[in-house]
């Protein structure tokens, strides 16, 4: 089996490919630097424009499955061109995608796409499934909705697509763990807002497990990607400074704060979601990190 990832050098995209590569899944990926091209038997790269919307269409050529992980970051402050840059990157690149696979014979049966749980609208009281029908007002809910329907054009062309919500995602190196550790490493660390806002986590390897699963099996439709435990943001900081063995004695950090500094990106970390991991669970997919203190420990040791 042979799959196409695009964003397969960010920190998805590397867990990813690194599991596809360890259960000899072969890999192509895209990207738009020279550079970054290699060429082996089981790992090939080609290059792509986005923007010019070119791309070597070799890439395709014996690729059963495409999963689409590029984007530029929402961890960066949301000014009005940034945010046309979110949009454009994940629906112009899927765009680009749909429009050659329309125009050229291929292999491909199913595209996995990334996705987010900022679908959801905030809440500290509602636990969400994917089948809620509504999208989250604010911005991530409109980059959702469309980056989803960008997804969703592949089964015009008898595609099979699968669209993975990711949560807030743990890992060693980069993501939101080492955000949050940074400042508690330094005696800093303080729940965030009212700290009891619902944070649905994954561990990166469960995350590409998730990916690495829906790639071998016959599933489509929509799954979210979170531990099947999640953690208040407060319960999250208390976790990671009882491992870390760091005192929390600072207030919380307030909202006003917060929105001073990040501006309409505060929404990522104050907005509340509570989301399930049932569909994907009873699809069979076994989470290795279920709870958030194992998960910690082993990012944390």
């Amino acid at each position: 089996m042979r799959v196409l990832i695009t964003g397969a050098t960010g920190l998805v995209g590397n867990a990813v490919t690194a599991l596809c590569l360890d259960q000899n899944i072969e890999v192509n990926y895209l990207t738009t630097s020279q550079e970054k091209i290699k060429t082996e038997i089981n790992y090939k790269g080609f290059l792509w424009n986005p923007e010019m919307q070119t791309i070597d269409k070799r890439a395709f050529d014996g690729v059963d499955v495409i999963i689409h992980l590029a984007g530029a970051s929402i961890a960066q402050r949301w000014t009005d061109t940034h945010k046309k840059e979110i949009v454009a990157s994940r629906v112009n690149t899927a765009n680009l995608l749909f429009k050659t696979l329309a125009s050229i014979d291929h292999t491909i049966a199913k595209f996995i796409s990334a996705s987010a749980i900022g679908a959801y609208p905030s809440s500290y009281t509602h636990y969400y499934k994917e089948d809620y029908p509504d999208y989250n007002a604010g911005f991530l809910g409109e980059v959702v909705e469309k980056w989803e329907q960008a997804a969703d054009q592949f089964a015009a062309i008898n595609i099979d697509v699968v669209k993975i919500r990711v949560g807030v995602v743990l890992a060693k190196d980069g993501g939101a763990l080492q955000q949050l550790i940074k400042p508690i490493k330094y005696y800093a660390g303080a729940p965030l807002g009212t700290g009891e806002q619902w944070q649905s986590w994954i561990h990166i390897a469960d995350l590409a497990g998730i990916f690495v699963f829906c790639i071998k099996n016959k599933v489509s439709g929509t799954f979210n990607a979170v531990a099947p435990n999640a953690v208040t943001n407060e319960g999250l900081t208390k976790v990671a400074a009882k491992k870390m063995g760091k005192p929390l004695f600072l207030p919380n950090v307030p909202a006003f704060a917060l929105k001073a500094a990040l501006g309409e990106m505060a929404d990522v970390v104050l907005e509340s979601q509570r989301v399930s991991s049932e569909h994907i669970q009873n699809e069979g997919y076994n989470f290795q990190f279920a709870y958030i203190e194992e998960a910690l420990e082993n990012l944390l040791k």
